[in-house]
């Protein structure tokens, strides 16, 4: 995913302050810019150019559209007239991330910008070029229930701040005094999301944090929660949000794998090998980050030293991050050629800003997203691409580039996208366990191995979320420089080996494991049999 980065601000004439009164609007007004939300016609001509802009700029997923059963900009249409209502900056702030989040797209946010609308609160609320604040939490975790009862069910508790805490399993009756199930639609609005199964993961977060994501109505000074415990008992808790780094969680809802010992950690995984001398590996993922391709050569050297690379691995991404340059690890953990995802760019007024911005980054030397290199070379495919195809496609008047191997990252353009193993890689059987918790290149990676048939997926698919790239920009109340918020757009589809569109249609798994209330205390140790039992059995 591309953050919203400050450096966007002054990409073209028009879009010097990326405002919404570019173009024939009236010249700024010095006494609009010093706050306030304008009138109801400036507010009317601010969605009407929002919805413009998204029309002409936006990689809609059709896939998820079918799936989800909506329309991107006639749900957006419909939150109008709370923006026209607003008459407040808080108010209007919401009612903007409203109609950002009606797009049902996980990566799309909002920001605050200095100078822009502001908030009495804002933690865990996004900041154009810098920090936000991280929001409090309650000494619980909550998780969705994906099995036949659903709801929502205490999954790790930290004991210590708190002398009484409901049990894990226990499930969630009403949040501060609403019914769980009422809250969760109330919140639904406000929540990033682009399948159910993350939507819900999500709103289990967002449940135990104090967070500004979700506006001043759904929030307390404390969480109320009222549980069942398995014996039928009603409780009720009053508790308090606390600092995260002051909770000493359980680790009950983590992963966990009795009878395995780590043998490496490192910031991408754990490396973990059986107890018992049986001749496979699991690790458990946590994101394709900064240090991924060292921290795969290290995985790679040790296991070729220590006689582990004819082992069976198993990859546990339940709880990856997403990030970049997934083949690499791919030609790596196993022993197939693949073809790789690929991606496109919707073609539009922002295309000649994102090709100037990515042309400043190759001569920095430094493309990548937010500190994630994107490319394995210097990034001289990419900006091949961007230089002879990119600006030809625009000027004939396409929707869309030609598919490309994703980001150019692995292969040039007009490649196939074939990749093989690397000379040094796992030789075993292959299999991953995967959950709704994360999405993006996790999203991809999950796509490379089903459409690649590269192994089996366990458990749930993962968030269902991935594009090529956003574009962000400073929303401006027309006719003023009155600077509102930043705004993202997806501006390209990640397609999938198949040649599907990934945003919105994660991967299948092969073996479906729900996570329940009921089998959360030996959830991990199942995945891990379900998993070996596709590659023969845990005998190996």
């Amino acid at each position: 995913m591309t953050t919203l980065r400050p450096a966007r601000r002054a990409l073209s004439s028009c879009l010097v302050t990326l405002a919404v009164g570019c173009g024939g609007d009236a010249p700024p007004d010095p006494a609009r810019s010093l706050g306030g939300v304008g009138t109801a016609a400036q507010r009317e001509a601010l969605v009407d150019t929002i919805l413009a802009r998204s029309q002409r700029r936006e990689a809609f997923s059709a896939v998820k559209q079918e799936a989800l059963g909506y329309e991107p900009l006639q749900a957006m249409e419909a939150v109008r007239g709370e923006v026209v209502a607003a008459d407040s900056e808080e108010e209007l702030f919401y009612a903007l991330a409203r109609m950002s989040h009606a797009r049902r797209d996980r990566h799309l946010d909002v920001a605050l910008v200095p100078g822009g609308l502001q908030l009495s609160d804002s933690a865990g609320v996004d900041v154009w070029g810098g920090d936000g604040v991280e929001p409090m939490r309650a000494p619980v975790r909550v998780l969705p229930d994906y099995g036949e009862d659903g709801g929502y069910f205490v999954a790790d508790v930290a004991p210590g701040p708190v002398a009484f805490l409901p049990s894990p399993g226990d499930r969630l009756v009403a949040v501060n005094g609403t019914p769980v199930g009422e809250w969760a639609m109330a919140a639904t609005p406000w929540i990033r999301h682009s399948s159910e199964a993350g939507l819900r993961w999500k709103i289990a977060e967002a449940l135990t944090q104090a967070t500004a994501i979700l506006p001043p109505a759904l929030r307390s000074d404390s969480l109320r929660l009222e549980v069942t415990d398995a014996a039928g008992a009603r409780r009720s808790f009053a508790l308090p949000y606390l600092p995260s780094d002051a909770l000493p969680w359980t680790g009950d809802s983590e992963p966990r794998y009795p009878g395995l010992t780590p043998r490496l950690r490192t910031p991408t995984y754990d490396l973990l090998l059986p107890d018992d001398g049986r001749r496979f590996a699991v690790l458990v993922w946590r994101g394709f980050r900064e240090t991924m391709v060292a921290d795969v050569d290290t995985l790679v050297a040790l296991a070729d030293r220590e006689g582990l690379l004819d082992r069976d691995l198993v990859v546990d991404v339940t709880r990856s991050r997403g990030g970049s340059l997934g083949p690499y690890a791919l030609q790596r953990l196993q022993r197939r050629p693949f073809i790789t995802t690929f991606g496109n760019v919707r073609l539009s007024d922002v295309i000649p800003l994102f090709a100037e911005e990515k042309r400043a980054d190759f001569a920095a030397r430094n493309i990548n997203d937010g500190g994630v290199p994107e490319t394995i070379d210097d990034g001289a495919w990419l900006m091949a691409w961007l230089d002879e195809d990119v600006g030809a496609a625009l000027e004939a008047g396409a929707i869309y580039t030609d598919p490309v191997p994703f980001k150019l990252a692995h292969a040039p353009k007009g490649s196939d996208g074939l990749l093989s193993p690397a000379p040094l890689h796992f030789r075993g059987g292959f299999a991953v366990i995967s959950g709704p918790s994360g999405g993006s290149h996790l999203d991809q990676f999950n796509a490379i191995v089903k459409d690649n048939g590269l192994g089996a997926l366990v458990g749930m698919p993962a968030g269902g979320y991935s594009n090529t790239w956003e574009w962000s920009e400073v929303l401006t109340l027309p006719g003023t420089d009155r600077r509102l918020l930043g705004f993202m757009y997806d501006i390209g589809h990640t397609l999938r080996p198949n040649g599907e569109v990934l945003e919105g249609n994660p991967a299948s798994v092969d073996v479906w494991l729900p996570l329940t209330a009921a089998g959360l205390h030996d959830y991990y140790p199942r995945l891990l049999e379900a998993a070996l039992a596709t590659l023969g059995g845990s005998r190996r």
